[in-house]
Order: structure tokens, then C-alpha cells, then sequence
């Protein structure tokens, strides 16, 4: 299923688990960086995902609308009421990734929907390696999109050992979004759409998943 948070009885679910053994640490977290330095505001992870159970972190850019509370869900997450995450949970879902194999994260992870600068990808870098340190049994950290990537390579120079410390497997992609396959030429697209799906097979294949992807069209 996709869009879940548009469900008014799921969304009252995930805030009463808010701050379930498996997603505390990292919420209380996120608690303790809204505002911090005057940044703002910044979604909780959905109790959904496997929060510091997880072996997957997945890196987008920064929070988008659907996030928010009031107007949103007031979550990261892929069940969430807008295209990205429908295409990114169909996508999951094709390889048996399952939501509570994934803890979501981004780049920058204050709301501000528009391209973080330079210094705004570092302050969020700081961020990941702080999730990742709650995090023991992380396998893979999926890079969706080129900010998400510009962001680890931030990751990569506040924290030089930390992928090999930690065994990590890096996983690049493609933004999910439609803007991520946008092009005039089909013969790119098709490539785009490849690339895609083979980054998601890679994450299946290092968790171990049987699960081949089928065919992705849009």
C-alpha cells in the first residue's frame, strides 16, 4: 500500500507510537535539534520504519510539504500523502524492502524545501553520522538523488573511518521523485529508470532479499 498517512486512523496510529522503544532514540533526536541554532523545524521518523532496528538508512534530500504537521503528517516517512514516497514504497515494496527495514533521513533535515546550500549539507551531515550512531544493526545507507550524495560526501570528511568502522555498503540512486527521470530524450529515461531499479535490487541483494525487481514504468 501507498499514501497511508492520508488515513486519518494510521496517522493517529503513529502518533501514539511516536516514541516506541524502536524509534525513541531517535526521535528524542530529532526533539533536540528543532530550532537548533535558529534552523527550524524538523518531521519525526514514522514509527513504521525500524528506527534504530533498522539495516537500511534512507537518504533523501530535505523534508518535503507532506511532512509537516497541520498540513502533512508531521513524519519522514514513505507512507506518507504525496508521489515521492508512493513511488519510493512501490519501489521498496517490488524488492520485499519493508518499511521496518528502513529508517528515513535527509540530507538536510530541517524543513525548508529548496536545495540545501553547502553549509546547510554539512549541518546535516552531522545529523546522519548522529542517526548512524544509533543505529547498530546498519547495513546499507541508500543515497537518493544528488543532494543526498553531496550531503555523504560531507559525511565522508567529518567523518573519514566511519564507513569502514562501521561496515557500511554505500547504495547511489536517483532522486524517486519524477523529477529524478525528467528528460526530453526517452533513450535517457529508460537509463535513468534502469539505474534506479538496479539501486534498489543492490539494496535487496545486501539484505539478502530473493526478490528480483520487475519492471518499472512510469
Amino acid at each position: 500500500m501507498t499514501r497511508r498517512m492520508a488515513d486519518e486512523a494510521f496517522r493517529l496510529q503513529q502518533d501514539a507510537n511516536r516514541y516506541a522503544e524502536h524509534v525513541k532514540p531517535i526521535n528524542e533526536l530529532v526533539d533536540s535539534l528543532r530550532d537548533q541554532d535558529g534552523r527550524g523545524w524538523m518531521p519525526h521518523v514514522a514509527p513504521i520504519h525500524g528506527g534504530v532496528e533498522a539495516t537500511v538508512l534512507s537518504v533523501l534530500r530535505d523534508p518535503g510539504p507532506k511532512t509537516l504537521d497541520g498540513t502533512g503528517s508531521g513524519y519522514i516517512c514513505i507512507e506518507n500523502d504525496d508521489p515521492t514516497a508512493a513511488r519510493m514504497a512501490e519501489r521498496f515494496e517490488r524488492v520485499d524492502i519493508e518499511s521496518a527495514d528502513i529508517t528515513p533521513w535527509n540530507a538536510y533535515p530541517w524543513y525548508i524545501n529548496k536545495k540545501p546550500s553547502g553549509e546547510q549539507l554539512v549541518a546535516g551531515a552531522e545529523t546522519v553520522i548522529q542517526v548512524i550512531e544509533l543505529m547498530p544493526k546498519l547495513r546499507v545507507v541508500f543515497l537518493q538523488g544528488n543532494d543526498a550524495v553531496a550531503g555523504w560526501k560531507k559525511v565522508q570528511k567529518l567523518a573519514p573511518s566511519l564507513e569502514r568502522d562501521r561496515r557500511l555498503t554505500v547504495v547511489t540512486s536517483i532522486h524517486p521523485g519524477l523529477q529524478g527521470l525528467w528528460t526530453r530524450d526517452p533513450q535517457v529515461r529508460a537509463a535513468r529508470i534502469a539505474r534506479q531499479e538496479a539501486a534498489f535490487a543492490e539494496v535487496a541483494r545486501l539484505l539478502d532479499r530473493s526478490s528480483s525487481v520487475s519492471g518499472t514504468r512510469s
